[in-house]
């Protein structure tokens, strides 16, 4: 069984997630570098973790230098100075949750190659131990925030925009509340003080958690509104008429706004990024793990997901979910942000999802290969699952990672198009999953 996922390791804490392993986890990161950056977001669990990490490295006589509680992005612009960096968090995962996220000098997360070679550290122990008088040391890193704050400063243009900030009690509490009023703006904080049992709201940024942030918008007639998940790398808004701007929306923003000619997105992605670029619209794998791969390999101006999760290769090859808050709070300089965000064209989109027996997986998986070779379409997209490209529209069909389910999306130009798609996508799943 693979321990890495789309975004590094994570599980139930004392269940998959245990001493032992991070032990393990530890034990071969330090075999493969000998000064190793390590940090935590506010879960309950990160001390434990830190601990037997930091074990592990050092019985290998690598060093660990600690961060403390930081965002992820912190820690990812931080290890530039390390061999590695290792970020413990479950990013937007419930609180029961946590993990590891690995990140090389130059802000990208650890590739597919590299996590199959520690994994296979991991699963083999295939790591040695240093005698006593070669065991690491664990020392400090200090000024991660500060040099994080500075560098976004350099980049971003100062605002007296009015901003409801909402960071869920993660990570981001440590550096988005001074970021934004050191940037100008006016801040109303809700859930701005770190605590891992994340009592204000789930750490996943959806809508539906954001309730409260939507009605302080228009409360206080804020110009946007911002929300972070448990460790930071991920970013939504709402305009400052309360209406929630998705992650497809923000990356068409980002878009439009950094004048990007070739831009990165994953399958899911909609297609009205196509659209709007000059250029290719390169897409990947579902995961910021390959959106950042194919930034790197095609030297594209930007990339993300609609999840939130934004990198802008200039800054850092990491998801940073703190410098797309500056910069969006600082768009709204040029006008109000729910004109911009009408200005992008917004096509109609169904999603679903359906159920099917574990044990038939692989039953599944070549029906739906079969079904959707011999489907015709314009353009079928095959790096995750399928996606299906028409002249009005594309659908996606793709296993879920996590559970048995086929994850359907179906997005098309008009309203009679989508209901002939997604009729058509509908009747492919049926007929693999009967």
């Amino acid at each position: 069984m693979s321990l890495f996922g789309s975004s590094g390791i994570r599980g139930v804490v004392g269940q998959v997630i245990t001493p032992d392993l991070s032990l393990n986890i530890g034990a071969a990161i330090g075999s493969l570098g000998k000064e190793v950056l390590l940090a935590k977001d506010t879960r309950t669990s990160g001390d434990m973790m830190v601990n037997a990490l930091s074990a592990g490295i050092t019985s290998t006589g690598a060093n660990v230098y600690y961060a403390g509680m930081v965002t992820t992005p912190t820690l990812a612009r931080a290890a530039e100075s390390y061999d590695c960096g290792l970020m413990v968090t479950a990013s937007h995962n419930p609180p029961e949750y946590n993990g590891v996220k690995v990140w090389n000098p130059d802000g990208s997360a650890f590739d597919s190659a590299q996590m199959r070679q520690l994994e296979g550290l991991i699963d083999g122990k295939g790591y040695r131990l240093a005698d006593w008088r070669r065991v690491g040391r664990c020392l400090i890193h200090t000024g991660a925030i500060e040099d994080h704050i500075s560098a976004i400063l350099d980049s971003v243009e100062a605002t007296k925009a009015n901003v409801v900030l909402d960071c869920g009690c993660g990570a981001a509490t440590s550096i988005s509340p001074v970021l934004l009023r050191r940037l100008g703006c006016s801040v109303l904080g809700v859930n701005c003080q770190p605590d891992g049992h994340f009592p204000g709201r789930m750490p996943e940024p959806t809508e539906e958690n954001l309730t409260v942030l939507k009605q302080l918008i228009l409360r206080k007639a804020a110009d946007v509104g911002i929300a972070h998940d448990g460790d930071g790398d991920r970013m939504v808004a709402f305009d400052e008429k309360g209406r929630f701007i998705d992650g497809d929306r923000l990356l068409a923003l980002f878009t439009v706004f950094l004048g990007a000619k070739d831009i990165v997105a994953p399958v899911d992605a909609s297609m009205v990024l196509d659209d709007l670029v000059e250029g290719k619209v390169i897409r990947t794998r579902v995961g910021d793990v390959y959106v950042a791969e194919a930034l790197k390999s095609f030297g594209a101006e930007f990339g993300g997901e609609p999840s939130g999760t934004f990198i802008f290769p200039e800054e850092t090859y990491c998801p940073d979910g703190v410098f797309a808050a500056a910069l969006l709070t600082s768009m709204t300089q040029e006008g109000k942000l729910s004109k911009m965000v009408d200005d992008i064209p917004k096509y109609p989109v169904s999603r679903s999802s359906y159920p099917f027996d574990p044990k038939s997986r692989k039953g599944v998986e070549k029906k739906l290969e079969g079904a959707m070779r011999s489907l015709g379409c314009d353009e079928l997209i095959t790096v995750d699952g399928y996606r299906a490209q028409f002249e009005g529209g594309w659908f996606l069909i793709r296993l879920s990672g996590t559970e048995p389910k086929l994850r359907l999306t179906v997005e098309a130009r008009k309203d009679k198009d989508l209901k002939g798609l997604v009729s058509k996508a509908d009747k492919v799943v049926r007929e693999c999953l009967r």
